[in-house]
């Protein structure tokens, strides 16, 4: 073998001892930490976050998170629903709200349903619908009742029009903890779950669909079987949902199927009573689970039957003469004017003004605030739920 071939074998076999003894180089290109699992990291650090303001989650950790992505735009949008699971035992729930992140160049920036940047980031992300984005920005308010006074939701029970079922529990906390009493359990008739008002259906969980609405509302909906899979679906007034059911993915237990409805405005729970369900008033009794229901002086305590009347226009009322019987129609507003007829309890009328006239007690207490009805007729306030301390559609 000639020397120089000998040579250059050498010096080869000296280059390849070399560089295997030299730490590996990672390639320029090499993939960073994948991306759902950092998105999934910021998310899960918001919900221990949120877990600690909460005492029924003060323990929570990882393994009592979950989050689900639904919908990704690039690598710099992500949607989708964050859920801290409960124990499976009883009186336990799941909390949960959904999300919207964004990717900048210090990570993820991640804001739920409720806060000021959820409504800032979906004026602007490209995976948010049109109408998604008109109902996200009335769910800006930050975790305390909205109400404000103002009880008219324009929803139905969330069962069929004309259905009777069995009032299983009255208003008690999403939880049966510390919270507002915002939660019914329903049963019965079909046994079929509809929204109660239309709005856009997400599923939180299975057996879990949360319907965001107008006004910075959201209704909750627990334990159903069979239950739509949706990720921002339009749904109408009256939409399947599901079965009642006793469905406990994310927690918590049922002893027997039924809805766990709860309402929800601008990202927190908040209290039934006093809001307008199916032209009912749910009214917060001495302990969770008890009280009672009002639909004009009409009284049903847990145990008994709700008859869906349908929703309550934003501009009508609810005779209540508290006691039964009927009111008399007045030709102005006060008793000073002639008696043109009479309306009953319970009768839904529609408000076409308001003025002020002479003062009268009611169940609510009293005012001198008089309705002019859509006959021309007037009726004092005082014999009248509205769901408001106040005119219902302006003032004559």
């Amino acid at each position: 073998m000639h020397g120089s071939v000998i040579v250059r074998r050498l010096v080869a076999t000296l280059a390849v001892g070399l560089l295997a003894a030299l730490p590996a180089a990672h390639p320029a290109h090499a993939a960073p930490t994948t991306e759902p699992q950092s998105l999934n990291a910021a998310v899960t650090a918001k919900l221990l976050e949120r877990a600690e303001r909460l005492p029924a989650f003060a323990h929570a950790d990882a393994d009592d998170t979950k989050v689900s992505v639904t919908r990704r735009g690039g690598r710099t949008w992500a949607f989708g629903s964050a859920v801290l699971l409960a124990p499976r035992v009883e009186d336990a729930f799941p909390d949960g709200w959904l999300f919207l992140a964004r990717r900048g160049g210090d990570g993820w920036r991640v804001a739920f349903d409720g806060e000021s940047a959820f409504a800032t980031l979906s004026a602007t992300a490209p995976l948010v619908n049109a109408k998604e984005r008109t109902l996200f920005a009335a769910h800006g308010g930050q975790f305390s009742a909205q109400a404000n006074g103002d009880w008219r939701t324009g929803m139905r029970l969330p069962y069929a029009v004309g259905q009777s079922w069995g009032y299983r529990g009255g208003p008690h906390a999403w939880d049966a903890g510390s919270g507002p009493w915002s939660s019914l359990d329903l049963a019965g008739g079909d046994q079929v779950v509809r929204a109660p008002r239309g709005g856009t259906a997400y599923t939180m969980c299975r057996g879990w669909i949360r319907v965001v609405h107008d006004r910075g509302y959201s209704t909750d909906h627990y334990h159903l079987w069979d239950n739509i899979n949706v990720n921002g679906a339009g749904v109408g007034a009256g939409a399947y949902l599901g079965y009642t059911g006793t469905d406990i993915t994310c927690g918590g237990a049922a002893s027997g199927r039924h809805v766990h409805w709860a309402l929800r405005q601008n990202g927190a729970y908040v209290g039934m009573a006093y809001h307008i369900m199916g032209k009912w008033v749910p009214m917060n009794g001495g302990a969770q689970y008890g009280g009672y229901a009002l639909h004009g002086s009409t009284r049903v305590n847990v145990g008994g039957s709700l008859y869906n009347y349908g929703a309550l226009g934003f501009n009508q009322g609810i005779m209540d003469t508290n006691g039964g019987g009927t009111v008399n129609k007045r030709s102005g507003p006060g008793t000073n004017y002639p008696v043109v007829g009479s309306v009953g309890d319970g009768v839904t009328v529609t408000i076409s003004c308001s003025r002020n006239g002479t003062t009268h007690s009611g169940r609510w207490g009293a005012t001198s605030l008089w309705n002019r009805l859509s006959d021309g007729t007037w009726v004092s306030d005082a014999f009248m739920y509205t769901g408001l301390n106040g005119p219902a559609n302006g003032w004559c």
